[in-house]
């Protein structure tokens, strides 16, 4: 999937009407989702990604490996897209399911793994992916 491709699935998904705010909603997730984890798993993570996407989670896995809470995670990821708690909530919820769908199994499974069991609802759609990327 080219950067074209995966932000226009991103819209489509987040049911956003410009392309701007999901860039924006997108950054903020990946980055914040990058700051906790370790640096090597962010980059295996990000490696299928379009390159215009994957420096989010390479950048700030570089500079973080922080360890916050999900609480914590959802202010960092609220505070930069612009949102309110539940939106970020669920825009990670979208933009991790949506990431899921290109990378390996096996790579959001390291993720998973890292995290503390109070991040499973970003996982929520890794599980249960939507079907229209299915097939493209």
């Amino acid at each position: 999937m080219n950067y074209r491709q995966f932000v226009g699935q991103a819209q489509h998904r987040l049911e956003l009407d410009e392309l701007g705010p999901t860039v924006r909603v997108i950054r903020a997730v990946l980055t914040t989702l990058g700051e906790r984890v370790d640096p090597g798993e962010a980059t295996d993570l990000a490696s299928p990604l379009p390159m215009e996407i994957d420096r989010y989670l390479i950048e700030a896995a570089n500079r973080g490996g922080e360890k916050f809470s999900f609480t914590e995670f959802l202010s960092r990821v609220s505070e930069r897209g612009d949102l309110n708690r539940s939106t970020a909530n669920y825009y990670s919820q979208t933009v991790v399911g949506l990431v899921s769908e290109i990378v390996p199994p096996g790579n959001i499974e390291k993720i998973r793994n890292q995290l503390p069991e109070e991040f499973e609802p970003i996982f929520v759609f890794v599980d249960e992916p939507h079907p229209q990327t299915r097939g493209e």
